[in-house]
């Protein structure tokens, strides 16, 4: 087992991984920004190593300061968390080569399933069931055309390095798709340095289900269940719920078995995420995470396993601590991503926090850097705090959620919290009745968004 872990991130998902370095005896080094300096997570390690200022490609993003720090403090690994460098597959090839450890997949691994195309062809190989698209890259307008003939509109248009809502556009019908190609193209080569796009069919009333699963790189592979992330802005989610209501527990064992065989069959170690599109009963493949998502607590409130301490066991080189079989749903529980911005146009918005009050009780977990008088630095994600609650079932669940985003103060800024407790009173949301498209048509009526 590694004596000392450094943690490439910031905020509560750093705070997450120090914990639980904690309870497992291992010592924990943080790394930070100038900005960051007061921040919560290096108050909490047993370490902290400054590595360049406020902006992100000078110090998070810095892989020669990452490893450098590793040097200074005798870091033995590394957790990425989530964002930054955490799909980076020649951050992961540095470290190895450095002699050190990346807790999560491998370097192939995270190279595979980051090219969106090569990663729909492995998938179908591999038996997962895929949306109908192009094979593989559209190198021109013209093809463009002709496959949305092919494949009957609407169609989507993707940047095959593409992420986080970024190069993505809609062509309704054949009149759109010039704009929408040459768009995605733009947005993919601007973004990502890769103009590359491919082409799917636009499905018009899905749901966003994704399975979590779990492999020890030697072959064995688990999954743990669906989660439902159809609540999204902009293709980025907002409140994300497990098990999924519209999921029953035969489809839930099919998918996941197909899930897990297809990971086994790879070798692929750690945590992963492979998100599907699901309507009519169908499940369609449309990407993989290869790393630790941020709603990942909701998967571990229902199965009553700590999946950061899972990921450092496999990096270790030891055996998962669960069969699937000992794998067993209790309760339900959700999960609402709690920004810094402002409504009604979520604009970021950065500030001094005056008052900071955590909900507690029964089933409620909040994972937050907040702290009385912290300073929120304006070079970051807006993220700010995951309010994660668990109840027997799912009506216990949201009247739990209900209650604990009464309870919490966070004064000083300005938060989404108001867009929960307005969600909070449509039937939509509380009988699960909802899809991908459902809250920007939301936010399009009450907030003229």
């Amino acid at each position: 087992m590694f004596d000392k872990i450094l943690i490439a991130n910031r905020g509560e998902i750093a705070l997450r991984v120090i914990r639980a370095c904690r309870e497992m005896g291992i010592g924990s080094v943080a790394v930070h920004s100038t900005a960051d300096a007061d921040a919560m997570h290096v108050r909490m390690a047993d370490e902290a190593v400054c590595i360049g200022p406020p902006p992100g490609t000078d110090s998070y993003l810095s892989i020669p300061a990452i490893i450098a720090a590793c040097e200074i403090t005798g870091a033995q690994a590394i957790h990425p968390g989530y964002g930054f460098l955490s799909e980076n597959a020649n951050f992961v090839q540095i470290i190895e080569d450095h002699n050190l450890t990346f807790i999560g997949p491998t370097a192939e691994h995270i190279r595979t399933m980051g090219d969106k195309i090569t990663a729909k062809d492995t998938m179908k190989a591999l038996g997962v069931p895929c949306v109908p698209g192009s094979d593989g890259g559209v190198p021109t307008l013209v093809d463009a055309k002709r496959i949305g003939e092919e494949i009957g509109y609407p169609v989507i248009v993707k940047a095959t390095a593409g992420g986080g809502g970024k190069g993505m556009k809609v062509a309704q019908t054949a009149a759109d798709m010039e704009s929408a190609f040459m768009t995605a193209r733009a947005e993919g080569k601007s973004n990502f340095g890769n103009d590359e796009v491919y082409i799917e069919k636009y499905l018009t009333t899905p749901r966003h289900i994704e399975i979590q699963v779990f492999g020890d790189g030697k072959g064995r592979a688990v999954h743990l269940g669906e989660r439902d992330c159809s609540l999204q802005r902009r293709h980025q989610k907002v409140f994300e719920e497990a098990p999924g209501p519209s999921i029953s527990s035969e489809e839930r064992a099919a998918i996941g078995r197909t899930c897990a065989d297809a990971v086994a069959k790879i070798d692929y170690i750690g945590a992963g995420t492979i998100e599907f599109l699901y309507e009519n009963g169908e499940f369609y493949f449309i990407e993989m995470n290869t790393r630790l998502q941020v709603e990942h607590p909701v998967t571990e409130s229902i199965f009553g396993v700590d999946l950061v301490r899972e990921q450092i066991l496999v990096a270790a080189g030891q055996d998962m601590s669960f069969h699937q079989d000992e794998l067993v749903i209790n309760g339900h529980s959700i999960e609402v991503r709690i920004n810094a911005e402002r409504l009604p146009n979520f604009a970021p918005c950065p500030g001094k926090i005056t008052q900071y009050h955590a909900p507690g009780g029964l089933g409620i977990r909040m994972d937050s850097a907040l702290y009385d008088g912290y300073s929120i630095p304006p070079y970051y994600d807006s993220l700010i705090g995951k309010l994660i609650v668990h109840g027997r079932d799912r009506p216990e669940a949201l009247a739990r959620l209900n209650r604990a985003l009464g309870e919490l103060i966070v004064d000083g800024i300005d938060t989404t919290v108001p867009l929960f407790h307005a969600l909070l009173q449509e039937p939509d949301v509380l009988s699960g009745g909802y899809n991908i498209h459902w809250l920007e048509h939301w936010l399009e009526t009450n907030l003229g968004e």
